[in-house]
């Protein structure tokens, strides 16, 4: 690995450049429903008048998505961040590899379908269910369904994790409907038994991250592999009855079910069956798939475990093979800046709690599990509190800020690079309740308010941005006119909890004004998104970025 060389003019700042995630936290386009101006941010509103600050793109093709009609997600968004480049991200590949074929001609695909026709056994699909697109997506499923009948496969069941997040919060009878009628044409003809067999809220069941919950992930095991739970005659049937009991739950949080046909189960996973965990981003992925593949797994009693061949759409982590068998290759991520200032020698720390732990240290370094160099660089994890977010919307913010303080002050093997995520914008945004929201970005806000002090004192350099947008954006608009959608069932604006497709902030505090930091002509002209913020931090600590980043918003010297 080459090291950095030293930017000309520019030894930087006394103290350490420190890069701070708001997650969540973007520039709202609508003043209704935008929690983010809603709030008391003295801080943030002072660094927008008085440093240099700009806006940058987090969403669609500017992290690598196929669209600009695709909202950014806090996976691609540290990717982008920490890479200092666009690379195409999970959606963009699986499109290419169905529309190439490249899936169906690949080992992993051909194997699954060869031991359902051998065994005359069944096909399970398994994954988050809409088309939010920043886990998975219908479309691919409905294309790996209609491939596996073509291919002969007679038996084919689906698992379905509601979504809620990504898409509006009331909307799973949408892609359940769309999704029966899709099944009903494939079993035209009576060969093939193709149907959904389980189902739940994707933070009721499976879609754990970081192992903050293993007892979600049993749950959604007990529901897809052993058929035990609450028993109904369609999936309809399910989500009519968990609204009937709780008419404000969201899709997320609707409770697991099972499809019976004749009092027993339809399509539990069993011994010789393919099971396909079709999301392709990674977080939400990698317990369900230990679960399956693990031999000497302790997490929780998972009874007789079935036989199977089990596949990702992706590899989840690179490092340590999960899953082994995969049906698209990860995005090829290489040359992190975490990669070159280690390579150069610099000392980094990474630290946020539970929720976006991951963020700040496998997906900021392209998808890498394990440190470059254990003596440059220090991870600190916050143990997040298990209970909803909107029941304390503060979160871990405080207890980040004390540790990120202690680390700026430090006198000894001083951090030259310090990274941390607030996780309130995005985490407590996607529970859809306003006044918790609101309570998330002041928190941050008060944090950055003594992270700033912090700074200061060491003369060092504070890099405030965001992953992509959230609580700027929690009301329904229409398209055309911009007004609030409102709710007919309470005549209230209705709530939006999915990410933004909002730009998000960048202010460069330099309190000290030792590197002479000015917004670049990139930056002045408009365009830039947030994987420019690597070359940004790059050049801020004195070094110059490697040629091909994506430029600077600074020019320091």
């Amino acid at each position: 690995m080459d090291t950095l060389k030293p930017l000309a003019g520019c030894r930087g700042p006394q103290g350490p450049v420190v890069l701070m995630i708001m997650d969540g936290v973007g520039i709202g386009r609508y003043e209704e429903g935008d929690f983010v101006r809603a709030a008391s941010t003295p801080h943030l509103d002072w660094l927008r008048a008085h440093v240099p600050f700009t806006q940058l793109k987090a969403h669609g093709t500017a992290v690598g998505m196929p669209s600009d009609e695709d909202m950014g997600n806090s996976e691609i968004g540290h990717n982008a961040i920490g890479c200092g480049r666009v690379f195409d991200q999970g959606a963009s590949l699986v499109n290419k590899a169905i529309e190439s074929r490249s899936l169906f001609e690949g080992a992993a695909w051909r194997e699954l379908v060869q031991n359902g026709l051998q065994k005359s056994s069944a096909l399970h699909f398994l994954g988050l269910f809409s088309d939010g697109n920043v886990h998975s997506h219908i479309s691919h499923l409905e294309a790996m369904l209609r491939e596996a009948r073509a291919a002969g496969v007679k038996k084919a069941f689906v698992h379905i994790l509601l979504d809620g997040r990504d898409v509006p919060p009331q909307s799973a009878l949408v892609y359940v409907d769309r999704l029966e009628a899709f099944l009903k044409e494939l079993n035209a003809g009576g060969a093939t038994d193709f149907a959904i067999a389980t189902g739940g809220g994707r933070m009721k069941i499976t879609m754990d991250r970081y192992e903050a919950d293993w007892e979600m992930v049993k749950r959604g095991w007990d529901i897809h592999v052993r058929g035990a739970g609450p028993a109904f005659p369609s999936a309809r049937a399910a989500i009519e009855a968990g609204r009937a009991a709780n008419p404000s739950v969201i899709d997320q949080d609707l409770p697991p079910f099972v499809i019976v046909r004749d009092g027993r189960p339809v399509g539990p996973i069993r011994d010789g069956d393919g099971v396909i965990f079709y999301n392709f981003r990674g977080d939400r992925a990698i317990e369900i798939s230990r679960a399956f593949e693990e031999d000497a797994f302790d997490k929780f009693d998972r009874g007789p475990r079935p036989a199977v061949l089990f596949a990702g759409m992706m590899q989840y982590d690179g490092d340590t093979g999960i899953p082994h068998r995969f049906l698209v290759p990860p995005p090829g991520i290489d040359r992190t800046m975490g990669e070159y200032l280690s390579a150069t020698g610099v000392r980094q720390m990474a630290i946020s709690e539970t929720q976006k732990f991951g963020h700040v240290t496998y997906f900021f370094n392209g998808n890498r599990s394990g440190k470059f160099d254990d003596k440059l660089e220090t991870y600190v994890e916050v143990p997040s509190d298990r209970v909803p977010f909107e029941h304390r919307p503060w979160m871990k913010a405080a207890e980040i800020t004390d540790k990120v303080i202690e680390a700026i002050e430090r006198k000894r093997n001083k951090f030259r690079f310090i990274r941390l995520n607030y996780a309130n914008g995005d985490m407590v945004g996607h529970t859809g309740i306003p006044q918790a929201v609101q309570v998330a970005v002041e928190t941050v806000d008060l944090c950055l308010g003594r992270v700033m002090k912090a700074v200061e004192k060491a003369g060092g350099i504070l890099v405030v941005t965001a992953d992509h947008g959230n609580a700027d954006d929690m009301y329904e608009h229409e398209k055309k006119t911009g007004a609030v959608v409102m709710d007919p069932r309470t005549g209230q604006p209705k709530i939006r909890t999915a990410h933004s497709l909002n730009p998000v902030p960048c202010g460069i505090y330099d309190p000290s004004g030792a590197s002479c930091v000015r917004l670049s002509a990139a930056a002045q002209g408009g365009g830039l998104g947030i994987s420019s913020l690597a070359a940004t931090c790059l050049t801020l600590l004195g070094h110059e970025p490697p040629a091909d980043y994506t430029p600077s918003i600074v020019d320091a010297g």
